[in-house]
């Protein structure tokens, strides 16, 4: 019996194989279309790496030569930093000054008693208040620890709480404000009052009146001082000064001392507050240049007795008459009017800037005035009468009617010598006495720190240093596809066993484009040329700061290496050409030109505006990679074309081989049906 035979499954006659090699054939075209495909997928692939790398580099330049470029980077040290240091904006100028810390400004801070460890905290609503802020919160009572939670969950930027460890089986509650200054002194209001009073953190009291220069009987003559106003100026005087409604009025040229009450001289917590207000009135020295320093003596004259005349001799009056008449007397303008008298005698000025523009609030603090014992006016003004107001004496340690029992810092201003002038300020970050210079105070200082603000070369070195790095990666990989080259990829010794491999299949592969070498030796042209931005800059070149590129400046020899158009550093020739010519080398790589404030020149400009060109939207590159976006779509349609017609080519071959090889069967049956009739017929004669 014959096998049973399935056509196109059994394959008696290798049908399939006949098909498969028909097929191989067939697929020529798809296979050559395929390898197309993978090609423009790799030359696209390559432009967005090119396109990558060229971008890369445009950001680097681009940060060379923009509002945001390192060499305005500013740099600060003090020489206390423990008690204060600085930042500098990019628009800060490079200086020196000094800065005495004679207090940092402070928050007030108080601590309670000793508290038993299960104290409870009475139910009820508690207002803390610190300047302008506010917490208010209702508290259902309960225990020390959870209160302490309540108030710093809801407290921030306004007041914090901490319990401390006291005695054996005690501990304390610190609360403290978060705002310093004098003007933000941590307030208890509702029943946050009776709360503090319990825990013995406030007492009330009673605020102490204190007279203090009530009336002229305080006044007393200044001690005279010699401020070279010239000899025929009125001296100043008492004389010139009234007192009216709680205010003193001091004429031109009028003075006066106010002593301190001695137990103003002896608490530190007092302050003294005093205002001064300068007015326009008549100048003296009007009426004084009017009068003649020189006596006016008539003429002798003369007697006539019948007919006959005698003249008198003219009058000796016996004086050293000067031949010419003095200076005349000019006008005095001056704000320096204040000042603090001294245990020792010594006077120290007490700043009044802009007091001819407008009114002048002075409070000094006891502690900071140690030793003053009054207080001296003097109206050294021609032109201008002086009033001075509102004489008052507080206990800065009394907040509200309650004074801390246990205060561990009072709430208080800042006090700083700025080059010698005392400022004050509510805050420890200070911004608006050295203008773009930002001043952080910590501690009080010793002596005089010394603040110093000069260039950051670290960040322009690294910014350069980046800039070549970025530079020579974009070159390797223009040099990568525009020469066939084996070598170029060996000596490029960053690069990992992978990326050397994946070098290696994309080398050469676009040694026939122009725009590679077009813009390598375009970048090439700008970083060799010389940007003299005036006549006397001592940098004007990439070489001069020891970048530079051909295999020269820099020893070692010639190598192919060194003549791919990489860039190489000296470090030793960029370190002193940052330290000596940062504004030179800034310039060279963005300047203007032409003067409209608009940089049009500079090797970073310019490579910005170049490598734009292959980068930007539009742009040459984006122009490449768009005609193979253009040729991968129109090829992955061929091949999705081209292989349905193989799938219909392959089935209908199936067919047709599966329809004879049907028939082959068929015959073959019919053959051996034939064969075995043939057979039993002779067998049975």
């Amino acid at each position: 019996m014959a096998g049973l035979n399935i056509p196109g499954v059994t394959d008696q006659y290798k049908t399939n194989d006949t098909v498969e090699k028909l097929m191989q054939v067939e697929r020529i075209p798809l296979t050559r279309e395929q390898k197309s495909l993978d090609q423009y997928n790799a030359q696209r692939d390559a432009w967005r790496d090119v396109n990558r790398l060229l971008s890369s580099l445009r950001d680097s330049t681009k940060t060379l030569y923009s509002f945001e470029n390192p060499f305005n980077n500013k740099l600060t040290t003090s020489t206390d930093e423990y008690a204060i240091t600085a930042d500098a904006n990019r628009n800060a100028e490079f200086q020196s000054f000094k800065i005495d810390v004679v207090q940092p400004a402070t928050a007030d801070r108080f601590l309670s008693g000793e508290l038993e460890n299960n104290y409870k905290v009475p139910a009820g609503t508690y207002t803390f208040k610190t300047g302008e802020k506010q917490l208010t919160f209702n508290w259902k009572g309960g225990n020390l620890k959870d209160f302490s939670e309540a108030v710093n969950k809801r407290g921030k930027n306004i007041v914090k709480t901490m319990i401390v460890g006291a005695s054996a089986g005690k501990k304390t509650l610190l609360i403290e404000g978060l705002q310093t200054g004098k003007e933000n002194s941590l307030i208890f209001e509702d029943d946050a009052v009776p709360f503090a009073e319990s825990i013995g953190m406030i007492s009330p009291v009673r605020e102490e009146k204190i007279a203090f220069g009530k009336s002229m009987n305080d006044a007393t003559a200044a001690p005279q001082k010699d401020f070279d106003d010239g000899k025929r100026m009125p001296a100043l005087s008492r004389t010139n000064v009234t007192y009216t409604e709680e205010a003193y009025s001091l004429e031109p040229r009028g003075a006066f001392k106010l002593d301190l009450p001695s137990e103003v001289q002896k608490n530190k917590n007092f302050h003294v507050k005093l205002s001064l207000h300068l007015e326009e009135t008549e100048d003296i020295t009007i009426e004084l240049n009017k009068e003649s320093p020189v006596p006016e003596i008539p003429e002798g004259g003369f007697a006539a007795f019948g007919g006959i005349e005698i003249e008198n001799f003219n009058s000796d009056p016996l004086l050293n008459i000067p031949d010419e008449k003095p200076e005349p007397l000019e006008e005095i303008k001056s704000e320096r009017v204040l000042f603090a008298l001294m245990k020792d005698g010594s006077e120290k000025l007490i700043p009044t800037r802009d007091l001819l523009s407008k009114d002048v609030d002075i409070e000094l603090d006891m502690s900071e005035m140690d030793g003053m014992t009054g207080l001296i006016i003097r109206n050294r003004n021609t032109g201008h009468k002086l009033t001075v107001g509102s004489l008052s004496v507080f206990d800065s340690s009394v907040k509200s009617g309650f004074k801390a029992n246990n205060a561990i810092t009072n709430a208080g201003d800042a006090v700083i010598k700025y080059e010698g002038i005392t400022i004050t300020r509510p805050t420890n970050d200070i911004d608006d006495i050295v203008p773009e210079v930002t001043l952080h105070l910590h501690e009080k200082t010793e002596k005089a720190a010394t603040i110093e603000i000069k260039p950051d070369t670290e960040a322009s070195k690294a910014a350069l240093i980046d800039f070549v790095g970025k530079y020579n990666q974009a070159v390797a990989e223009i040099n990568i596809l525009s020469q066939n080259k084996t070598e170029i990829v060996n000596e490029l010794e960053y690069l990992s066993d992978e990326e050397k491999e994946a070098a290696l299949e994309k080398l050469g592969m676009f040694q026939t484009e122009f725009s590679l070498t077009s813009i390598k030796s375009n970048m090439s042209n700008i970083i060799s040329a010389s940007y003299r931005f005036e006549d006397r800059a001592d940098i004007s070149m990439l070489s001069d700061l020891g970048i530079a590129t051909n295999a020269s400046g820099f020893g070692g020899g010639y190598s192919q290496s060194k003549l791919r158009g990489y860039l190489e550093i000296d470090e030793k020739k960029l370190d002193s050409a940052l330290e000596n010519h940062l504004d030179d080398i800034k310039q060279m790589f963005g300047y203007d030109s032409d003067g409209d404030l608009i940089i049009d020149s500079g090797i970073a400009y310019k490579l910005d505006k170049q490598i734009g060109a292959y980068t930007q939207t539009g742009g040459i590159l984006a122009l490449k990679t768009s005609a193979l976006d253009s040729k991968i779509k129109a090829s992955e349609k061929k091949i999705a074309s081209l292989e349905l017609q193989m799938q219909d080519k392959e089935a209908d071959l199936r067919n047709k081989y599966g329809q004879m090889e049907g028939s082959l069967s068929s015959l073959e049956g019919q053959q051996n049906q034939i064969s075995n009739f043939v057979k039993q017929n002779q067998n049975n004669r």
